[in-house]
């Protein structure tokens, strides 16, 4: 049985949405036909299933989720796919989905979060109005589409014109407040479909949490109406596991302490719930840092790292001290604390930003070289350690003034992903491939 059952409306829309899941260590396929959604329903974490009716009538398009729906079969998350722009049927597609599973669960309390802002995309969702890179709908060009103009602005609107559910709003102040406020908006709305405000990742994880802490406390079970990020989130919170087993724990090392690294790496503390060990760069303790990696993995993180802790700010009328020797003292810290961590923790990939903190923890591994097998992104790259004890541990490397907000989110995503492609193998195909003559 597949973890998630995604449902959407076009093929670029299917892989792209697929693409979330498997950066989450997840194995994601997409499929067309009815026979292999059925296939391979069994076979993957994640089944997408491509519907290919965002231009068809509601009537034709209902039948073509519900068919899909019921061939797929269970799944512990529900996903309706739905365009950036809300364009197609969005509400006549969701009310197919939740007839299905309303019939085959009938004592199930099942209720939808519609959450499509993509802010990676720049689509976000403000007091309940859908904007693509601040503007709102109506006033963008898929008001005019030839196939599918889209004549509301309001998420609930979209819905309310082919939806026969009742629709309630989330506003964003409500979001901004954290899991907490938003369980306690849920709660106390009584909607089938609930329109939350979103415009940046942090947001979609926020409500996430507070919908993974109610089906844990009272067995709702939430469908997701979304553009692709926030069903991801839901995956992750809900805290579905690739078949094989838990995803495989990423070990990062960082010794940039620039304000750009310190960003980059808040962010993976609100996309991927990652856990970070500060490195006290005046008294280095590995061992104490080992204490805390020790705990977070105990507590199942499976992203955490160590990172050098600010140092105090210069008094008034005093410039920052250069000091190599305690430089050195802190390389050489972490590059022990990532030999013993490796040792112990048997991460599945590692992470290192730095130049000067690669080449430390390369060699405190005891490894011959780093085979080059692919760039994330400018100057982010990623491979395998070569030769020594670890040989074959994936890796990659990134400098510390390298990339956005998000590039440390993407390096470590990269190796998630490489992990469960190493563990569950390279391919799905049913038949070995012909030769080319």
């Amino acid at each position: 049985m597949a973890q998630v059952l995604v449902i959407a409306d076009d093929l670029t829309g299917s892989n792209a949405t697929g693409a979330l899941y498997a950066r989450l260590g997840l194995r994601a396929v997409t499929v067309g036909a009815l026979a292999q959604v059925e296939r391979y329903a069994d076979r993957v974490d994640v089944l997408v299933v491509n519907t290919a009716s965002r231009h068809w009538t509601p009537a034709r398009a209902q039948a073509a989720v519900r068919a899909a729906a019921m061939t797929a079969g269970e799944a512990p998350l529900i996903v309706k796919r739905v365009d950036t722009t809300l364009r197609g049927n969005p509400g006549s597609e969701l009310d197919a989905l939740l007839d299905v599973l309303a019939a085959r669960e009938p004592s199930a309390r099942i209720r939808t979060l519609a959450v499509p802002a993509f802010p990676d995309a720049g689509r976000s969702t403000v007091g309940g109005l859908h904007l693509v890179d601040g503007v709102p709908l109506t006033r963008t060009a898929v008001a005019d589409d030839p196939f599918d103009p889209v004549r509301h602005s309001r998420v609930a609107a979209v819905l309310g014109a082919q939806s026969m559910r009742s629709t309630d709003e989330l506003a964003l102040d409500v979001v901004e407040r954290g899991p907490d406020a938003v369980a306690a908006a849920l709660r106390e709305s009584t909607a089938d479909v609930v329109v939350c405000d979103a415009t940046e990742n942090a947001h979609l994880r926020t409500i996430a949490v507070a919908a993974a802490h109610i089906a844990a406390a009272d067995g709702t079970r939430w469908v997701a109406l979304d553009s692709g990020p926030f069903g991801a989130a839901l995956a992750g919170e809900l805290g579905l596991r690739p078949a094989g087993g838990a995803p495989a724990r990423i070990l990062a090392v960082v010794g940039s302490v620039t304000d750009r690294t310190r960003t980059q790496l808040a962010r993976t503390q609100t996309v991927l719930g990652a856990r970070w060990a500060d490195l006290d760069p005046g008294a280095p303790d590995p061992g104490a840092v080992l204490a805390e990696l020790r705990a977070a993995a105990g507590e199942g993180a499976t992203v955490l790292g160590v990172r050098v802790a600010a140092a105090p700010a210069p008094t008034a009328g005093s410039a920052p001290v250069s000091d190599p020797r305690a430089a050195a003292r802190i390389l050489r810290a972490l590059a022990e604390i990532a030999r013993h961590a490796v040792d112990e923790l048997r991460p599945g990939g590692l992470y290192a930003s730095g130049g000067d903190v690669a080449a430390a923890v390369t060699s405190a591994l005891g490894a011959d070289g780093f085979a080059i097998e692919t760039e994330v992104l400018p100057l982010a790259i990623a491979g395998h350690l070569v030769g020594g004890p670890h040989d074959g541990l994936l890796f990659a490397t990134k400098g510390g003034l390298i990339g956005g907000p998000d590039a440390a989110r993407d390096c470590l995503e990269h190796l998630r992903a490489a992990c469960t492609r190493r563990i569950l193998g390279p391919t799905l195909s049913t038949a070995p491939r012909k030769a080319i003559p």
